[in-house]
């Protein structure tokens, strides 16, 4: 028989950490976030031509991303650290995120996707967080045919989106909501910063105080960089924002209860230790009679 001893999360904690951040986990996860890091900032640190940027690294991105996103999931799997209950919960938050990122349509900012990120990367954690992030951007885009050069930008921002939730300080009540709500609000601005900057360097030319100027200082592309994004995109990230905020605060309380109702059932966290059963336990041999 299969007994298992229920261990709950460590004293004041809330987070179960369905994908696990063993060694081979956050070896994965900082490696991905690495060629994030560069592929969203390196023209800024390298002297080159602009009208280069992205163009052709894009494609390449992509094919890199995919299989270490699905290595997080396989080394859990294979150390035992995601079940079958993981993949599955995994499936269906990333189907429903799916389905939920049309209904906003992108309009006027407006995003109705991430509440469930950053709602789940609290509950589940920061590994499970990021890799939800990332697979629903993925589905969404199979899904509303939005596959493009700026597809695996959209991944890894959604999935640091997902992974910051899940690293969040503990607390409790309307302070957790008003905590996570706070983080939306920036966290959906800070997104559309960075959707902002893998196509700066060459969608503004090279005669703007805007534009991206190759081999300029630092400090004087940041400049240009923060003029761009207020006067091309502020008018959709606070909308985004706004959008998170409102519905973390709105949806926040019911959905976080359900999530971990949801992982405290299916028991991600507990140790499964096997025992000989009294039934499976043979009678006693009758004497050999004389």
């Amino acid at each position: 028989m299969t007994t298992v001893a229920p261990r709950k999360p460590a004293a004041g904690s809330t987070t179960w950490h369905v994908v696990a951040m063993r060694r081979r986990t956050t070896a994965t996860l900082a490696l991905v976030t690495t060629i994030g890091v560069l592929a969203f900032g390196w023209p800024l640190l390298v002297d080159t031509n602009a009208s280069l940027a992205h163009r052709s690294d894009a494609p390449w991105l992509f094919v890199l991303l995919l299989p270490l996103v699905l290595a997080v999931v396989l080394a859990e799997i294979a150390d035992g650290g995601m079940d079958a209950k993981a993949v599955a919960l995994l499936g269906v938050l990333a189907s429903v995120g799916a389905a939920l990122r049309p209904l906003g349509g992108g309009a006027a900012g407006f995003e109705t996707v991430f509440f469930l990120l950053i709602l789940s990367g609290r509950v589940l954690g920061r590994g499970f967080g990021f890799v939800l992030g990332s697979v629903t951007l993925f589905a969404s885009a199979l899904l509303t045919a939005g596959v493009g050069p700026w597809l695996p930008f959209q991944m890894l921002a959604a999935g640091w989106v997902g992974f910051f939730a899940g690293c969040l300080p503990r607390a409790k009540g309307w302070r957790e909501i008003a905590l996570l709500s706070a983080y939306g609000g920036v966290a959906g601005l800070l997104y559309g910063a960075l959707m902002n900057l893998w196509m700066w360097p060459f969608v503004t030319g090279l005669d703007s105080d805007i534009s991206f100027q190759a081999g300029a200082p630092l400090t004087d592309n940041l400049a240009r960089f923060v003029g761009y994004t207020l006067a091309t995109s502020l008018g959709f990230d606070i909308p985004r924002a706004v959008t998170n905020a409102v519905l973390v605060a709105v949806t926040g309380r019911p959905v976080l209860l359900a999530l971990r109702r949801v992982a405290r059932r299916a028991a991600f966290e507990v140790p499964v230790e096997f025992e000989p059963s009294s039934s499976t336990q043979l009678p006693p041999s009758p004497a050999t009679p004389t």
